[in-house]
């Protein structure tokens, strides 16, 4: 099968810093991929060019065979691909189903009662139906996340991308969100996520990947990359976060 997400010679410059040297990486549709690497690396810029949030200069990357090359093609890879941020990225002035809502009623052309529904539901999948007509000020970092998670869902995305969805999280609300990213990798979601938490990457990723200056430094599956890991960067950064 034709991989998912196809990665080949990504370079992405900032004024002088090369954040991207040359990246390629396939990812197979069902797999979980947990990137990891100290502050600067390149592991959040290589997430956002996977939808174009951010621009490379140079190689290519194709997303369930649509290449990301025209406007047209970039439109049509965002519909299929969810994202969640570190910050939650709420409408603070909508209450929690119509921040659901609203994409799938504008982008999904779906009736207002079509969208309602399939909100519940995804507040029922992630545990907190009874928030729904709560704003986001009034619920918890842990809970804000979950509603995000739910209106990424909403848009029935073939691939989820999560960029460090818990490291605004107070320590005791990371696991709640962490357990409905497990959900979604038992049920088969394809997901790249950003991180820095061993005990999902271990339990959920197919695949754990080091990045460093810009550059996959080494990949395998997490028990054997936390254990058994080849390079010495790898290494070395293993020891100060293990």
């Amino acid at each position: 099968m034709t991989p998912i997400i196809q990665i080949k010679d990504v370079h992405k410059h900032f004024g002088n810093v090369h954040a991207l040297q040359g990246v390629s990486l396939d990812i197979e549709k069902g797999e979980v991929v947990v990137i990891i690497g100290p502050s600067g690396s390149g592991k959040s810029t290589l997430l956002r060019c996977i939808n174009r949030l951010e621009e490379f200069d140079a190689g290519s990357i194709i997303v369930d065979g649509i290449p990301l090359d025209t406007a047209a093609n970039i439109n049509a890879v965002r519909t299929e691909v969810g994202m969640v941020f570190q910050q939650f990225n709420l409408f603070p002035h909508l209450s929690v189903m119509n921040n659901i809502l609203l994409a799938q009623q504008v982008v999904r052309r779906r009736s207002k009662e079509e969208a309602s529904r399939n909100a519940m539901m995804l507040l029922e999948k992630v545990g907190i139906p009874d928030k729904a007509n709560a704003f986001p000020l009034q619920l918890s970092g842990g809970q804000q996340q979950r509603v995000a998670i739910a209106r990424a869902l909403a848009m029935n995305p073939k691939i989820m991308l999560f960029d460090e969805p818990t490291s605004a999280l107070d320590p005791e609300m990371i696991q709640e969100v962490l357990d409905v990213m497990l959900d979604l990798a038992r049920e088969g979601m394809t997901m790249v996520v950003v991180s820095h938490e061993m005990g999902f990457a271990k339990a959920a990723a197919n695949r754990a990947i080091l990045m460093d200056a810009g550059q996959i430094v080494e990949e395998a599956p997490p028990d054997i990359l936390f254990t058994q890991p080849k390079q010495d960067r790898t290494k070395l950064f293993l020891s100060k976060i293990l």
